[in-house]
């Protein structure tokens, strides 16, 4: 008997906006006794910009939450409450490691109803931060959206969030047609699971075309400066200033410390959905695949990749609920791979995987344009003559997830993994955790590892194919051969040797990139 297919409205997710919230959210909490709240929030970037926010923050009252009625009021709350946070703990010279109980107490309340963490995850700044300019028109037109919120004010920052959220909106479709396919496969039915897939990897590729936009209205430097610090949470902070985390702060002064991961892309359920109907499995990061790996069932197995699952802790409960029941049916990976000879069925699940490979590498151009290199440029001006003779320009003296990365690296009070799993990080050791993930080997680890089911083997071979590294003191090292511009690297080949345990606070210690953060 096999489980019952996820019905979409048990999970409160829209077969037209998929993890957006089916009604629009709300531009203001309808109940007068929050106005406090919306007007700090309306005014929060003259407020971090004049150093004013904490102290207005400080003379609120706590206000209760029992005036929230409908989920949507939840929601805006909610995201009120994570801005004024982060604003609170990131908006002044050096950061704030405590929360004062007008905005600890009811963040936390909130956070518990909605089943998420009191912190500014993707829900906060992406998934209930936006509404349509227009309302005759599709909420996946970038031209046709706006954020409700930002910290900075700045077109680079509505735009980093609003792509997110065109991405999603033009990715829901595939999350009904999925459980068609589900559904479909049980039923035998090769045909409709073909159709299915065709129009799967029609929508990969769109949401590609979306993601390569972001370099449209969001300037690299304005991101890694400016916008990503306000995202940074305080996991893994020690450089940025807070090496305890933050103390939420309920009156009582026995308040534990807490550590909770900043908002991340790694949080989108649409994502891992992908994934998931596709039986992709993502290890630990640098573990190979062995014969212990190989499924055949075609069932995606149980998360095995610590940082993966901590990363549904982040997503709302229900969306967190629906990935888990979907797993427990996906059948398509096992579905395909027992009819090698449909000819049509194989090829349209690897054009699936291809797409999806190829929508993880424009992810990983962008991080490399956002991080990588903004964060080498950082490293390179703090071990320039000026900066050595103490004449470089400093920031105002401030300390954040930017201006750490300015500082020489100092192992004590960094963790690599999940809260359980610590490790020295040194530089030239290429290390693993099992929460932690390394920034740009976990993300082409990921991106490998979406071709490894791929059916027909010269797929296998198309997807496994690395492009030739740079030549190490040998003018001819790194360039193809003739006829050959690609190459399979090898079973021996070292992963990259940059070490990051997650989100926003995470760093790695590798000389040649900087301290560096995922978003």
């Amino acid at each position: 008997m096999h489980p019952p297919i996820p019905v979409l409205a048990d999970y409160g997710i829209s077969p037209r906006h998929g993890f957006l919230p089916d009604v629009l959210p709300l531009t203001r909490l309808p109940d007068p006794y929050y106005n406090k709240w919306e007007a700090i929030v309306a005014n929060l970037q003259g407020l971090i910009l004049s150093r004013r926010l904490r102290g207005v923050i400080d003379r609120l009252p706590v206000l209760s939450t029992v005036g929230l009625e409908h989920e949507a009021e939840w929601r805006r709350a909610y995201m009120l409450l994570c801005f004024m946070a982060h604003g609170y703990i990131w908006g002044g010279d050096s950061p704030s490691d405590r929360l004062p109980p007008p905005i600890a107490v009811p963040l936390i309340q909130v956070s518990k109803h909605l089943e998420l963490p009191p912190v500014a995850t993707y829900a906060a700044v992406c998934l209930w931060n936006f509404k349509p300019l227009f309302m005759d028109e599709e909420i996946d037109n970038l031209e046709n959206l706006s954020t409700l919120t930002t910290f900075t004010g700045a077109l680079d920052e509505s735009w980093f969030y609003l792509v997110s959220v065109a991405m999603e909106a033009r990715g829901a479709p595939i999350i009904p047609l999925m459980l068609t396919a589900i559904a479909a496969a049980r039923e035998g039915d090769s045909h409709a699971v073909t159709r299915c897939l065709h129009t799967f990897a029609e929508r990969l590729d769109d949401l590609g075309t979306l993601l390569q936009r972001m370099h449209e209205n969001c300037d690299p430097h304005i991101f890694y400066h400016r916008i990503r610090p306000f995202l940074a949470g305080s996991k893994n902070m020690a450089e940025a200033g807070l090496p305890h985390g933050v103390r939420y702060e309920d009156g009582s002064g026995n308040e534990p410390y807490r550590q909770y991961a900043g908002g991340s892309n790694a949080q989108s359920s649409l994502i891992q959905f992908f994934d998931i109907v596709l039986g992709i499995e993502h290890r630990p990061t640098g573990e190979k695949r062995g014969p212990a790996n190989d499924h055949r069932d075609g069932r995606a197995p149980p998360p095995k990749h610590n940082f993966i699952e901590e990363m549904r802790q982040y997503m709302p409960g229900p969306h967190a609920r629906f990935l888990r029941d979907v797993q427990a049916v996906a059948n398509i990976r096992g579905f395909v791979e027992s009819r090698p000879h449909d000819r049509q069925l194989c090829v349209a699940y690897d054009a699936c995987l291809a797409m999806l490979r190829a929508l993880r590498d424009k992810h990983i151009a962008i991080v490399t344009r956002y991080i990588v290199m903004p964060s080498r440029e950082v490293r390179a001006r703090s071990r320039s003559p000026e900066a050595t003779r103490g004449n470089a320009p400093a920031t105002r003296g401030r300390l954040n997830l930017a201006t750490a990365s300015r500082r020489p690296f100092q192992p004590a009070g960094i963790a690599f993994g999940a809260s359980d799993a610590e490790a020295v990080v040194k530089k030239g050791v290429n290390l693993k955790g099992t929460g932690g993930t390394a920034l740009i080997s976990f993300l082409k680890q990921a991106r490998d590892e979406t071709g490894e089911p791929a059916v027909e083997e010269w797929t296998k071979r198309f997807m496994s194919r690395q492009p030739r590294g740079e030549g190490q003191n040998d003018f001819f090292a790194g360039k193809p051969e003739e006829g050959a511009g690609l190459q399979v690297a090898p079973p021996s080949a070292k992963p990259e040797e940059v070490s990051v345990p997650g989100l926003a606070g995470s760093w790695t210690m590798d000389d040649d990139v900087g301290g560096i953060c995922n978003y």
